[in-house]
């Protein structure tokens, strides 16, 4: 039964809402849902004939070089979605979620690196980094890292176990602002540090390297690239529906409620902390579910992929994209990167200055970002 004015507490003033406010917004148009069609028939089928049957001297030919760069740009795309859920519908911006992607590398590196076998240059069971350091067996944690199925369990479990942990106590602590930024950039460069040390069995500052295979399959075989494309493009597709089934539901108000006013919620009855720390781990899930997709498509994963920079550069993704849009750091990803791809062959020592003030024209010009130029141009 719905109270009226007389039956609220003294001093209650009621809050009218707009006709049709308590239904959900539709978030993707007809248009949107055509573009995502016609990207999975590229992904799952135009890509793999124009590289595997298309003759190599045909200009439809796509190289195994772009195979990999466009799947790398994916994993980054995955990346910024992630971001998004938490920086630009919830108003938490974090600049440690480089650190979760990279747990997610190496989880599934540990698995790459056990694979190899006696195909290393020291003709070892171990690895070549630990034969070189003198080492006689693998440490207590690379245990069951030889199956497939528990190295894609380190892929869920260790970044969502950090962030939890991490995030119960940052958040039950309620800190949040320019605070929670610094503390997750200085918990990615403590990780960073110690992933560069030769004795924490992790390869020191060159890491994991040289993959010869994945469930048995040769990585550089021309099918089991395609096929790593084909599954880092639906994981992406994957996310995407995910994302908007989370902000199309209650649980997506609720997160955008505490993103525009904190304690209004917490006022109407909601405690923020299990929203937040929900929504963080999540986020930190699917990055390293991107790292993990990155690792055998690019053939490394190292420390500086823990670096604050690269965290930042995910922030950047994510604003020239358009925050709160899904869809708009996917395409931010794709434009910076391919971007960087070129500028780092043709002037590399400028690329920072040039994502620099791409970043400061679109705080400037674009606070919405590529998607919110296309939502103007709409209108």
């Amino acid at each position: 039964m719905r109270p009226d004015a007389k039956s609220l507490a003294p001093g209650f003033i009621p809050v009218r809402l707009p006709v049709g406010a308590g239904n959900l917004p539709r978030l993707w148009s007809g248009r949107a849902w055509a573009f995502l069609g016609a990207a999975a028939l590229v992904l799952f089928i135009v890509v793999p004939i124009c590289n595997l049957l298309v003759p190599a001297s045909s200009i439809f030919h796509l190289s195994d070089y772009t195979v990999s760069l466009v799947g790398k740009i994916m994993c980054y795309a995955i990346v910024a979605l992630a971001m998004d859920l938490i920086w630009g519908y919830t108003g938490i911006l974090s600049l440690g979620h480089g650190l979760f992607f990279a747990l997610g590398g190496y989880a599934m590196g540990m698995y790459l690196m056990r694979s190899i076998g006696r195909d290393g240059v020291y003709k070892s069971d171990l690895p070549d980094f630990m034969v070189f350091l003198d080492w006689k067996a693998y440490p207590w944690y690379w245990s069951f890292t030889e199956h497939f199925w528990y190295a894609a369990l380190l892929v869920v479990l260790v970044p969502g176990i950090l962030a939890f942990v991490f995030g119960f106590f940052a958040f039950r602590s309620r800190i949040k602002g320019v605070y929670f930024s610094i503390i997750t950039q200085a918990l990615t460069y403590a990780f960073m540090l110690l992933f560069f040390r030769n004795d924490t069995g992790f390869g020191g500052n060159n890491g994991f390297t040289d993959f010869k295979r994945i469930l048995g399959f040769p990585i550089a075989a021309p099918g089991t690239r395609v096929a790593l494309f084909a599954i880092t493009g639906a994981a992406l597709l994957a996310f995407l529906f995910v994302g908007r089934a989370i902000v199309q539901s209650k649980l997506g108000r609720v997160l955008t409620a505490i993103r525009d006013a904190e304690t209004r919620v917490m006022f109407s009855g909601y405690n923020p902390l299990y929203f937040k720390l929900f929504i963080w781990t999540l986020s930190a899930v699917i990055c390293g579910i991107a790292g993990a997709l990155y690792v055998p498509q690019v053939g490394i994963i190292n420390p500086s992929e823990m670096s604050p920079a690269n965290s930042i550069e995910i922030a950047i993704w994510t604003a020239v994209g358009g925050r709160g849009t899904l869809i708009g750091p996917v395409l931010g990803a794709a434009v910076v990167n391919l971007g960087k791809s070129w500028f780092t062959q043709v002037l590399p020592e400028y690329w920072l200055f040039v994502l620099g003030l791409v970043f400061i024209l679109v705080t400037l010009f674009l606070p919405r970002g590529i998607a919110g130029l296309w939502t103007r141009s709409r209108t």
